[in-house]
């Protein structure tokens, strides 16, 4: 639920759980004197791949959006833009509009910003802007356990909250110790308030504090600089094997499905030229052919981490389509309907506008009685994967070449080589990320990865044929109104075959397509046992043992994005987004315990 704010008769924004204005009133001032300006911005981060600005306190997102249009007004700016911000208790999207709307220069900022923010459950949450070179990072909870999970190294440090008489925690020793732990030497760091106990634990994390003129009222504000005399202690993480951030040049991505694309495209976005290698001769060959799939959170009544992975990936989703898709023709947001058939169970956490459990209405149109269990996903829908894939290697910097059959990867001392049945060498490359599906396990030599078959039933959707308003999931699923060439179709499915690798389409997996639907939709599923027998398609996918994606470094030079399983539509945008940070060390979308829970080296073989 969003924070309640009241607005004051001089239209200041008010915090009825603090006692405390949200802003001076010269909030505008404020932010570029005492923020940007303390921290030595624009000028800070001129001719840099990237800057990353930590804030504590994001409240109605004034001094993100005043940093986001000094770099969109600054030629010198870099390339991309990281804002992360901390809120435990954040306001309502139209809250943030009302509160931008006193600054006419901000509001197109605000507008675009306010589509996005919506649905922030706790946890770690990515917002992508200014088509994608604005990345606001907003990690969802109290400050001190929040900013402990991000993982992130800040140029420059906001310290915003409420005044620390009123909200003490932003402010104590320990939070401040979590705000340094994500600095390196020379980060600055600005803020309003000079109390002394502010200024002592600075100085006592590893700051040099200044203080300097205030920016009206205020006669006095901070300046400091991150420089301890000690070399800071960290626990051991993943990352920190990562190396020096990499430079641009050439790179190689060793497969064209989903996860293939979707790296090369965050590279290229980078400023890599991606040379995309596949055995087929186009694109979305293998499991990406699929004609049309599901994204959506994982069975939102529990906190699992495949659960919180779920609910970050189909915003990242979501945005990407919007981004790069026709909607109604490549993809619909149409929402999920997540049906429960192995009993019903309490929601484990409160709903929102993001996962809820199911009203009537929702029932209703899916053809379902009013007390059925169901969770319904507003931030889900369905895609056409080849339309995705197609779109995101769909830029200047991604060559893709097929037919290039690759059966074993070496290190040489420039890089890795890609070669053939006969050992001859295909190719060299400097850096490669191998996504490689189902030929991921032979190419890396593990046994950890498995692979699932899966084939779907797919048919015409007459106007006679009931079907519901909105895809339904659960044991199998159901997509209606898919555009094809002679008309809309359905897809349900699909099997799952561990250990088989054949691509055949089946009488036998059709009928256990046909008994799953009639339990998940009988009304649906009657009519089309009904009618005439149904189209297939099968595919195979690559899954691990814990149901986690591997995504990040196998070894010096090369990396991983594979073992999707069945939720590639959902995660491959975000394990992407990650490989991308991860390489270049920029502050990463998911919080510390599943950038570990994805690090691929946990299956590779001991040495």
């Amino acid at each position: 639920m969003a924070e309640p704010i009241e607005w004051l008769a001089d239209g200041a924004p008010y915090n009825p759980r603090f006692g405390d204005r949200y802003r001076s009133e010269a909030a505008l001032a404020q932010a570029r004197g005492v923020f940007l300006h303390g921290c030595g911005l624009p000028q800070a981060w001129a001719g840099r791949p990237h800057w990353a600005i930590l804030e504590t306190g994001f409240g109605l997102g004034l001094n993100f959006l005043v940093a986001w249009a000094a770099w969109r007004a600054d030629p010198q700016r870099p390339a991309r833009l990281h804002f992360v911000s901390v809120e435990a208790h954040p306001a309502s999207a139209e809250d943030v509009l009302r509160g931008a709307a006193a600054f006419p220069e901000l509001q197109p900022l605000a507008d675009e910003l306010a589509a996005q923010y919506r649905s922030l459950r706790p946890g770690v949450h990515r917002l992508r802007l200014d088509e994608g070179r604005v990345l606001l990072t907003l990690a969802i909870g109290e400050a001190q356990p929040m900013l402990r999970e991000l993982v992130c190294q800040a140029d420059s440090v906001f310290l915003d909250g409420f005044s620390p008489a009123r909200n003490p925690d932003i402010w104590s020793l320990d939070t401040l110790k979590a705000v340094a732990r994500c600095c390196r030497n020379g980060t600055r760091l600005a803020t309003w308030t000079i109390a002394r106990a502010v200024r002592d634990s600075l100085a006592q994390c590893g700051f040099t504090v200044q203080r300097v003129a205030g920016v009206p009222p205020k006669r006095d504000r901070l300046e400091a600089t991150y420089a301890p005399a000690w070399t800071p202690r960290l626990r051991p993480q993943p990352w920190h094997d990562d190396g020096p951030p990499a430079q641009p040049g050439h790179c190689t991505v060793l497969g064209a499905g989903l996860a293939g694309a979707s790296v090369a495209r965050q590279l290229a976005e980078r400023g890599w030229q991606v040379l995309v290698l596949d055995a087929a001769e186009a694109p979305a060959a293998g499991a990406s052919g699929l004609p049309a799939g599901l994204f959506s959170p994982h069975d939102a009544a529990s906190d699992t981490l495949p659960t919180q992975l779920s609910r970050a990936g189909a915003r990242c989703t979501a945005q990407l389509l919007r981004a790069l898709l026709r909607e109604g023709e490549d993809y619909a947001l149409t929402g999920v309907l997540e049906r429960r058939l192995r009993g019903a169970r309490a929601l484990a956490t409160p709903g929102d506008a993001f996962s809820a459990a199911a009203d009537a209405a929702q029932l209703q149109a899916a053809g379902l009685p009013v007390d059925t269990p169901a969770q319904w996903h507003a931030l889900a829908g369905w895609v056409r994967p080849v339309r995705l894939v197609q779109a995101l290697l769909a830029h200047p910097a991604i060559r893709f070449q097929g037919g290039c059959r690759t059966t074993r990867v070496q290190a040489t001392p420039g890089g890795w080589s890609l070669r053939s049945d006969d050992d001859c060498e295909l190719h060299a490359t400097p850096l490669l990320v191998v996504t490689a599906g189902i030929g991921s396990g032979a190419l890396l030599q593990t046994q950890g990865l498995q692979t699932v078959r899966g084939q779907v039933s797919l048919g015409p959707c007459p106007p006679t044929l009931p079907v519901p308003a909105m895809p339904v999931n659960g044991h199998g699923h159901f997509i209606p109104g898919v555009p094809g060439p002679q008309g809309p179709v359905w897809l349900s499915g699909s099997s799952f075959e561990r250990g088989d690798t054949a691509t055949d389409l089946r009488e036998a997996e059709q009928r256990y397509n046909l008994e799953r639907l009639q339990a998940l939709l009988p009304a649906t599923g009657q009519a089309i046992a009904e009618g005439p027998a149904p189209a297939a398609w099968a595919g195979v996918r690559c899954t691990s043992a814990d149901r986690l994606p591997l995504a990040g470094p196998w070894a010096a030079g090369l990396w991983v994005l594979t073992a999707l399983g069945a939720r590639g539509l959902t995660l491959a945008p975000l394990a992407a987004e990650l490989i991308a940070a991860r390489l270049h060390g920029e502050p990463m979308p998911l919080p510390a315990r599943l950038v570990a829970a994805l690090d691929p080296r946990r299956l590779r073989p001991a040495a």
